[in-house]
């Protein structure tokens, strides 16, 4: 099993629209960076677990976690002239973009924020806490994976 880290501002899509979604399960879609869209088409697998992290807020961090039920798939939102996800290159016949299905897992009682994470040295080389670091999907080691829930107690 593989672990992750995938944001989202909670004004677009929180953790709390994805409880209410059917089955709490929706597709991650509309990543645009070639990295995170690797990520998604390339290695993420039935199984996996991935934080959910709130960015883009005040104070952002990481509210609960989710399952991959759907390996990487076309993400048909680039096709869709009508979505703030349109991306012309992008065709049926040769798709750029994927995405995969999560399901929500659990909910955090309390986010664990960008600074509680920042003040903790075993952390120090998550992806998440690079300089410039702006992707949407980032892997997590398993060793950092344990010190984030250790911070639930």
């Amino acid at each position: 099993m593989n672990y992750w880290l995938i944001k989202s501002e909670p004004t677009a899509f929180s953790i709390e629209q994805l409880a209410k979604e059917k089955n709490q399960t929706t597709c991650w879609d509309g990543v645009r960076n070639y990295q995170a869209r690797n990520f998604l088409r390339d290695d993420m697998k039935r199984g996996d677990l991935a934080f959910f992290y709130h960015s883009n807020c005040s104070p952002p961090g990481i509210v609960g976690i989710v399952e991959v039920v759907r390996e990487g798939y076309p993400d048909d939102t680039a096709f869709d002239k009508a979505s703030d996800h349109y991306d012309p290159r992008s065709s049926k016949e040769n798709p750029q973009w994927y995405m995969v299905d999560v399901r929500l897992k659990e909910t955090f009682p309390r986010m664990v924020t960008l600074e509680e994470l920042k003040s903790i040295p075993s952390l120090n080389t998550m992806k998440i806490l690079q300089r410039g670091n702006r992707l949407s999907v980032t892997p997590v080691t398993p060793s950092e994976w344990k010190e984030v829930l250790k911070q639930l107690g």
